[in-house]
Parts: C-alpha cells; sequence; structure tokens
C-alpha cells in the first residue's frame, strides 16, 4: 500500500470531521424540529426556499449515525434519532398501514403522498445503521415492518418490488441495489442470516436482469417483467451505478463466499472504458458501445469510482490504485472546492465546467462511505 493512498485517505477523513461535520450540525439541522434542510446554497447559506424530500433525512441519518460510529461526531446518536423520529411524528404514509410520504413543503407540510421503493430503501439503512451503532431496538422493529410493508404492497410477482404506490413508466434497478445494500447493512447489524438471504434474492435479479453479459454493462430501466424498455431508456448506462456494484458485490461476496470476481472486473473495468471522460470524471450517463447521453457529471460518481478501484486494488489490478488516488484529487479539484468548507458542488458539465452548485444534503452518504472505506482498506480491514 502506498504512502500516497493512505495520504488520500487522511485528507478525505480530515474534510469529513473538520469540515463537513461541524457545517452540516450547525446549518443543516433546523434547531427547532431537528429536521435536515434539503440543501446549502452556493455561499454557504441554507436554502429556506427548497421543498424537502423525506428520504433525506434517512440519509442524513445514517450519515451522523456512521460518524458517531467512527467517533467523528458526539452528537450523532441524538441527531440521528431525532431525524428519524420526526419522519415517523410527520412524514408517515396517512393511510397505507405503514411507510413514508415522499416529499414535505418549506414548512415541513407533506406535499407529496407517494409511497416510493428508493426512498424506503434509505429509511431500512438508516435504521439499520442506529441499531448497530446504538442497539435501538425501535430502530430494528421499524426496519422489519417496512420490510413486510414492502412485501405486502409493493412485491413482483417477477422478483424485487415494483416502484411504488404511484403510476410508473419503467422499473429501476437503482432502488433495489440500495436495498441490496440495506439488507446487508441489516445482516451486519443482526447477524441474523435472513437478511442475507434476502441479498441473495437481489443478486440473483442483478445476474438474471441488471447485468448484461454479452454487452459487460449494468442497464438501469426496465419494464414491469424485467426485460428492457424498448424505448431509448432501454440502453441508459451509469456508469456511476456499474462502480456502485462493484463495491456492494465485493461486500456481497465477503458475507456470503459467493465468487463475484467476473462481475466485479467485467463492470470496473467497461465502466473505465465507457464512462470516464478525459479529465477522469465520469458521466452520468452512457450507451453500451460508449455513446454519450448525458455528459453531466454528478459528485457521487466519483465517490462510487474510489470505492470499486479499492475492490480492485485487493483484486490485484496494478492500475486500481493510481486512479482511487485521482479520484480523491479529481474530489477535491472538482467537488470538494466550495467556498464554504464542507460544503461542495453537486455537477459539473460536458466541459467540467460547474452546472450545480448548491449543495445537496443527500450527497453526504457517499462522501463519509467513501471516506470510511479508504480509511479501513488503509488499515488492513479487508485483508483479516
Amino acid at each position: 500500500m502506498s504512502a500516497q493512498l493512505k495520504a488520500q485517505a487522511q485528507r478525505l477523513e480530515n474534510w469529513i470531521k473538520n469540515d463537513a461535520i461541524p457545517l452540516w450540525l450547525a446549518r443543516g439541522i433546523n434547531p427547532g424540529n431537528g429536521v435536515n434542510y434539503e440543501r446549502l446554497l452556493p455561499n454557504g447559506e441554507v436554502d429556506f426556499e427548497s421543498s424537502v424530500r423525506v428520504r433525506v433525512q434517512a440519509r442524513q441519518a445514517f450519515f451522523f449515525a456512521q460518524a458517531a460510529d467512527r467517533g467523528w461526531c458526539d452528537s450523532g446518536k441524538s441527531v440521528a434519532q431525532r431525524l428519524l423520529a420526526f419522519v415517523q411524528t410527520h412524514a408517515a404514509h396517512p393511510s397505507a398501514g405503514g411507510g413514508y410520504t415522499h416529499l414535505l413543503d418549506k414548512s415541513y407540510h407533506v406535499v407529496d403522498i407517494k409511497q416510493d421503493l428508493y426512498d424506503h430503501a434509505f429509511f431500512l439503512l438508516a435504521n439499520a445503521w442506529v441499531y448497530r451503532v446504538w442497539g435501538d431496538k425501535n430502530a430494528l422493529a421499524e426496519a422489519e415492518n417496512l420490510v413486510a410493508h414492502l412485501d405486502a404492497k409493493f412485491g413482483s410477482a417477477v422478483g424485487g418490488w415494483i416502484e411504488g404506490d404511484y403510476k410508473y413508466v419503467c422499473r429501476r434497478q437503482n432502488p433495489h441495489m440500495h436495498l441490496f445494500e440495506a439488507f446487508l447493512a441489516l445482516y451486519d447489524a443482526t447477524g441474523n442470516a435472513k437478511w442475507l438471504a434476502r441479498v441473495g434474492e437481489l443478486f440473483a435479479l442483478f445476474q438474471s436482469h441488471f447485468f448484461d453479459a454479452e454487452k459487460q454493462v449494468l442497464f438501469e430501466f426496465f419494464e414491469d417483467d424485467w426485460t428492457l424498455c424498448a424505448d431509448a431508456k432501454g440502453e441508459v448506462v451509469e456508469p456511476g451505478h456499474m462502480m456502485e456494484w462493484v463495491w456492494l458485490l465485493d461486500w456481497y461476496s465477503r458475507r456470503s463466499g459467493r465468487p463475484v470476481a467476473h462481475y466485479t472486473k467485467a463492470l470496473y473495468e467497461k465502466g473505465l472504458q465507457i464512462g470516464m471522460d478525459k479529465s477522469g470524471l465520469l458521466f452520468d450517463a452512457v450507451a453500451p458501445d460508449g455513446r454519450v447521453i448525458d455528459p453531466k457529471k454528478r459528485c457521487w460518481g466519483i465517490t462510487e469510482l474510489i470505492k470499486a478501484s479499492l475492490v480492485q486494488i485487493r483484486a490485484g489490478n496494478p492500475k486500481a490504485e493510481a486512479i482511487a488516488i485521482k479520484g480523491v484529487d479529481d474530489l477535491f479539484t472538482y467537488y470538494l472546492c466550495a467556498s464554504t468548507p464542507g460544503s461542495y458542488v453537486d455537477q459539473r458539465g460536458a466541459n467540467d465546467e460547474i452546472v450545480v452548485d448548491v449543495a445537496p444534503a443527500s450527497t453526504l452518504y457517499h462522501l463519509i462511505v467513501a471516506a470510511v472505506e479508504l480509511i479501513d482498506h488503509c488499515n488492513g480491514v479487508y485483508s483479516k
């Protein structure tokens, strides 16, 4: 392991501990009700006019739980539990018998009651971590209740779950990817094999539908029977998600013993080949042949590239460490470069120019996981 990679791990850890956590504790949370604001403006001030996505509360509860677990945030427990308590009290669905609504207005009134599968994956993840860190049995019970609710209301006869209780145009792999993550987190938190069995069900979906063995890519959008969408959506590939699956599949392999190297190698190499711009940033969307569909580049794509590169370092890929090191440099150069320390730029354009300069709170989820993975990798956690 190079000193350079260790230095990059320390660099990102310092940013999370010394910049991000103090800023978001001071400005990101409404002191009156404990709700996390949706985003910060380019000057580092709160966007008080923005609506608030309910799932942001779950993602931030996860962020503060993991920060507390690392010893980076003494108030993490109270922050995380207050976030989840607010949602349970003020954003629970009024008639569905379980689960949460989708959107609050700036005054924290529910303005969209739809139930979305993607949203609920993050409530499972947050509750898993609140149980893992503090042994909060209410959090584990909530996770159990949410899964029962999803099974009853949104379970699909052909695998996985439907998108939610609203009319949708296609099914997405993305919510299932995050359920894969949430079930792994629940397994790690509890040691209960039923959660690993759930991950196995989703692994089967990945093998049979999400991953295209011929094209070596991960597809995003499907019909109800998991055939690819017949329109342009059917050719969309998101390089960031390909990298995210590299990390998730490796995690699953370490828990289950299932061999996944042929998938992780293919996703990583193809993702680099068709998804990386000349600057090193990942395009938001491309086609399997490398044609760029969406030339913009979100911040989270680089965090997933870093995580995937760590997996590939451990797999013996001789190029992966340099990619990881550059990935951290690019993260700071292009995204963690806001004028307010602890804030960030969300999206770059086709020529790497800034196109979205607000800082959504939801991005912190990606940033802290990348930091933790880097630190653990450099500390030899995955070699034990």
